[in-house]
């Protein structure tokens, strides 16, 4: 059986790679287009959307419903993006040693 001290700090550091994940992922961006990029959105590493830009072609339609639907797009893509990235993050932080006995 692993000894609980190995355990709390195994626990300890991993607890410490979460939390620096979490920070670098805020520092990280991923960007996304729609339409050809009539629609950009950026997003941080957590999905967070942090910007949209419309290009002022876009308006020229007076189609809000597509203009809508380009908008959702970028995000999502933006967000599934993120998400990728963070998975693989987390991959690397999975990592860790194991502990013998476990």
């Amino acid at each position: 059986m692993a000894d609980f001290q190995q355990l709390l700090q195994l626990s300890q550091q991993m607890q410490g790679r979460l939390q620096q994940l979490q920070s670098d992922l805020a520092d990280r961006m991923v960007d996304a287009s729609a339409g050809g990029g009539l629609v950009r959105v950026q997003a941080d590493g957590r999905g967070m959307i942090r910007s949209i830009a419309i290009d002022p072609m876009a308006f020229e339609t007076r189609d809000a419903e597509l203009l809508a639907d380009l908008v959702l797009a970028a995000v999502a893509e933006a967000q599934r993006r993120a998400a990728e990235t963070a998975q693989a993050e987390m991959r690397k932080v999975q990592g860790l040693p194991s502990l013998p006995g476990l």
